[in-house]
């Protein structure tokens, strides 16, 4: 069988893990998903050559199924061993063929430097389908993007130089912009713009549900079935964005926020005490203190957790099952209190613009840090609190993505009326970072946008973040430190080149790194 998976921050030694993932797949779950990916690719090789690849041709059905395949081997995703071999067995009828003779697993290519293009491109693809298939359930699709998918598998599935999987890497930055902004514009026209909104992080009287993930339209349809019924809804982790929509933040017993980033989920999920709902990534193995208690719905699978269906063409899906249990349950126990404040999307701060420049002009805001990305479980990652404790008071945090767990309660006050850590969001709404920044260049009348007053201090630990960098790389953006680590999957050869083309450095010490973007 065999297993070696390195598409994750946090693999072993930072060099790939080989017996157990550390996100909790076994191996056998792992040769699943690897064999996943090579019926994908055998899928686009089919449609590619059929002529099906371009945008006014692609299939919506097998490109959908695909973006689909991408999300669900996304880290901390699906585990379920048998919903997995269902979607499989579905790709090859799709694939026909066209997968055979394709190799399986990372390491079946022996070039270091090809295969590290090859999952440096693959892992921006799986971010830009976790995106897509969000944007596609609100009814929001563009088939340039899945044609891309497609021919960007294809043409990286068999011999293809380093040259030409490097020029496919820059095109799947510039396309996660695409998607990030297709995604933007699914949410902001579904549920209205972000505002600026406190939301309570402690716990009430009700009984309530926890809902985990990224998927707004599972919440939203959550809400729909909860109201009346004497529950509270909560949100956990990304979720914590939903509250600045107003089609979402209108309903009273959306309550707050509770508990914090995804890999919390042992120690916080115990004490909530009613039912939990997981609609994307981000799960962790489940434990017995809430075993009893947890659903999945979406990508999502676990063994044993009760799945939620996919809802029917023009439907919604049916959250009873959750809903009863809740009714049954105690209250949330509070592990916290107090208010955080959210809701700092490009619309908010540019409704800000003036202040905000003027604040730069005048010296009262020295710099903005863009601290947005992933959090995890790693210790090096008190780097990012120690960091935001670290910044003088003229400068600016701006956030989106669980990263901010790390510092978004610490009380950093604000300049002038302004937050001094600026939320907008979920990791799939970093594209409000990329729009604050070219406005302010425009603003400032700049040529170069690494003119900008603005440093990037970026955490990561999966696939969406990939395709995070991907894209600001693709916008000009230089200097970006990552951390805690540099991704194993990136060669020597591969991480000398961002390095050299972009300015691409690891992290050091708070101190080093605060002198640095402030010098």
């Amino acid at each position: 069988m065999g297993m070696f998976c390195f598409q994750c921050q946090e693999t072993v030694g930072n060099t790939g893990c080989t017996r157990r993932g550390v996100c909790g797949k076994s191996e056998e779950t792992a040769s699943i998903l690897d064999e996943l990916i090579r019926q994908v690719r055998g899928i686009a090789l089919r449609e590619f050559r059929s002529g099906r690849f371009a945008a006014e041709s692609v299939d919506r059905e097998v490109a959908l199924f695909v973006v689909q395949s991408l999300f669900t081997t996304i880290t901390n995703g699906n585990f379920d061993d048998d919903a997995l071999r269902e979607r499989v067995t579905r790709a090859k009828e799709l694939a026909g063929s066209d997968a055979d003779g394709l190799a399986v697993g990372v390491q079946a290519e022996e070039n270091e430097d090809i295969r590290s293009l090859r999952e440096l491109l693959l892992y921006g693809l799986k971010g830009i389908a976790a995106y897509v298939d969000h944007a596609a359930m609100l009814g929001f699709e563009d088939p340039k993007i899945y044609a891309f998918i497609l021919r960007a598998l294809a043409e990286s599935s068999h011999q293809a130089t380093a040259d030409q999987l490097t020029a496919l890497v820059m095109e799947c930055g510039a396309t996660a912009v695409e998607a990030m902004a297709l995604l933007d514009r699914a949410n902001t026209e579904t549920f209205g713009k972000p505002e600026i909104t406190t939301v309570k992080i402690g716990a009430g009287q009700r009984p309530g549900v926890l809902i985990s993930g990224h998927d707004l339209l599972d919440l939203k349809e959550l809400l729909d079935q909860t109201a009346d019924q004497g529950i509270d809804v909560y949100t956990h982790s990304e979720m914590l964005a939903a509250h600045a929509y107003p089609q979402l933040k209108k309903y009273p017993h959306l309550y707050g926020n509770y508990g914090n980033a995804w890999h919390r989920q042992s120690v916080e999920f115990g004490p909530f005490q009613g039912p939990i709902l997981m609609t994307t990534n981000c799960i962790t193995p489940v434990q017995e203190a809430y075993r009893d208690r947890i659903f999945t719905t979406g990508i999502v699978g676990y063994p044993g957790v009760p799945h939620i269906a996919d809802r029917e063409l023009g439907g919604v899906k049916d959250f009873s099952p959750v809903i009863e249990l809740a009714k049954r349950c105690a209250p949330p126990t509070a592990i916290e209190e107090g208010e955080i404040t959210i809701g700092f999307a490009h619309e908010q701060v540019l409704s800000l613009a003036d202040k905000v420049i003027e604040a730069v002009k005048s010296g009262a805001i020295r710099r903005f840090i863009v601290m947005a990305g992933c959090d995890g479980r790693h210790k090096a990652r008190e780097y990012y609190t120690l960091t935001a404790r670290g910044l003088p008071e003229d400068t600016v945090i701006l956030t989106a993505g669980c990263a901010k767990y790390r510092y978004n309660k610490l009380g950093l006050g604000s300049i002038g009326g302004i937050p001094r850590v600026l939320d907008a969001g979920q990791c799939n709404d970093s594209y409000s970072l990329a729009v604050i920044a070219l406005k302010l260049k425009e603003a400032f009348s700049l040529e170069d946008i690494n003119d900008l007053p603005i440093s990037f201090d970026i955490a990561w630990y999966e696939q969406k973040a990939v395709a995070v960098l991907l894209a600001l790389l693709s916008l000009g953006f230089k200097g970006i430190r990552l951390g805690p680590t540099l991704p194993a999957f990136l060669s020597k050869s591969v991480a000398q080149l961002l390095v050299k083309t972009f300015g691409l450095k690891a992290i050091s010490t708070p101190e080093e790194d605060i002198r640095d973007m402030l010098g």
